[in-house]
């Protein structure tokens, strides 16, 4: 599949290892490392980083940027630390939210932390923010525009990347109308309701 992004002029792929988000550590860095050795793709990867060193294997195997969620909530002060450690182009704040109430551990576990006081709580040093909205997700029903709008009127530095919900072209484009300016795209992609083609259109070349 990697290989057929690059031919298609897919240049960024976000890739999540759900049996290092189950075991609470990275478990797939073999298959990242044959991934990264892709000339010319950025990989952002996530699952299952704790501490500081699963996220510097994840960078070390190959990764662009490594996607912490679960830390950023119950060890913030370690996350703050990647930060200023590896840099915001690096570390990634990955939320999960029922509305704007950020949960955790495989969306099983409810935190009561307002998203908004979340990504807060790490400026200015945070940049990269991907927000998954948990009831749209592999539903295809289109993506939260109102939220995305709002986190961006709120925060207009950071860069956002919006995930969950997206079936076609059409809510790409909506979204790039709101002002997102990345979006992840998986079920439509694997179940033909967009091309590879169609997503080019809107990947960066390099």
């Amino acid at each position: 599949m990697a290989s057929r992004f690059l031919d298609s002029g897919i240049r960024t792929v976000h890739i999540v290892d759900l049996d290092g988000a189950v075991e609470g550590y990275p478990v797939n860095l073999n298959i990242l490392k044959s991934i990264s050795a892709l000339e010319g793709l950025d990989i952002e990867w996530g699952g299952g980083m704790k501490n500081r060193e699963d996220v510097e294997s994840v960078l070390k195997a190959g990764a662009s940027r490594a996607i912490c969620g679960t830390m950023a909530v119950r060890n913030p002060e370690v996350f703050s630390s990647l930060l200023e450690e590896f840099g915001p182009d690096k570390i990634v704040l990955g939320a999960d939210v029922r509305g704007r109430e950020v949960a955790v551990n495989g969306w099983t576990e409810n935190t009561g932390v307002d998203l908004f006081d979340l990504i807060e709580s790490f400026l200015p040093n945070l940049w990269n923010v991907i927000v998954t909205e948990i009831s749209r997700d592999g539903m295809l029903c289109g993506p939260d525009l109102e939220l995305y709008d709002d986190i961006l009127f709120e925060f207009p530095e950071i860069s956002l990347s919006a995930s969950g919900g997206i079936s076609c072209a059409n809510d790409i484009a909506a979204l790039e109308k709101t002002g997102v300016p990345k979006v992840i795209v998986g079920k439509a992609l694997y179940e033909g309701r967009i091309s590879l083609e169609e997503i080019a259109r809107w990947s960066p070349r390099g």
